[in-house]
């Protein structure tokens, strides 16, 4: 009763769901008494290395044999940044509706931050990759979050469509387009301002006090 699962207990999930423990243990927390007996840790690179991805990427192919995606990531112009599973793309897509700022946006925005582009760089790539749909893994994803009936047949009447498909993700994700970012004309959605079509301001007092704590702090 202490675990939750989507806003949902996992003693409901199996008593009204009729979903079994097998079921669930992908998604249930690691036992803390076995991972202290078998003296599991965790280290992220950020823990030893200023968190710049572009450095720690090159850091992690020399050091560690990371590879690079063999694409670019859908919605976003790198091949490097967060490729550890394929529902990552869909994750940076709703972002998108939610919030009006898609995955290109995040990695040039830390970029453009870094120096490794200039802002008229960033706001290109923006432009051209910020809203694109997850096509590459959607079909895998769709089944993935697919109820079949023949699986869970308690489960899967409890779900408005349990069959996902594109048409039914689109119109999900189209829900929570906020008012106040979006608009609907000609038949599509549009965000109601864009970095490309935005005048850039400049807080000079902010940005002087931002580089004067950077230099202090070795930045």
């Amino acid at each position: 009763n202490q675990i939750y699962l989507g806003g949902v207990s996992v003693a409901e999930l199996i008593e009204s769901f009729g979903l079994t423990q097998h079921d669930l243990l992908p998604y249930l927390p690691a036992d803390p008494n076995e991972i202290q007996e078998k003296k599991i840790e965790v280290h992220y690179l950020g823990y030893y290395l200023k968190w710049h991805p572009q450095s720690c990427y090159y850091y992690a192919v020399e050091h560690g044999g990371f590879q690079a995606s063999p694409e670019r990531t859908s919605g976003t112009y790198s091949k490097y940044n967060s490729i550890d599973d394929k529902i990552d793309d869909f994750h940076y897509y709703t972002t998108l509706s939610k919030f009006g700022i898609g995955r290109a946006t995040y990695d040039a925005a830390q970029e453009i931050r870094s120096g490794d582009i200039t802002r008229e760089e960033g706001v290109a790539l923006v432009k051209r990759y910020d809203q694109e749909f997850p096509s590459r893994f959607s079909d895998e994803i769709f089944c993935y979050l697919s109820i079949n009936e023949k699986e869970f047949p308690i489960a899967s009447k409890m779900f408005e469509q349990p069959i996902f498909d594109k048409n039914y993700f689109i119109r999900l994700v189209d829900t929570f387009r906020s008012p106040h970012l979006w608009k609907y004309e000609n038949g599509q959605w549009a965000l109601r301002h864009t970095v490309w079509e935005t005048p850039m301001y400049i807080d000079r007092d902010l940005d002087f006090e931002k580089r004067k704590i950077n230099s202090t702090i070795g930045y």
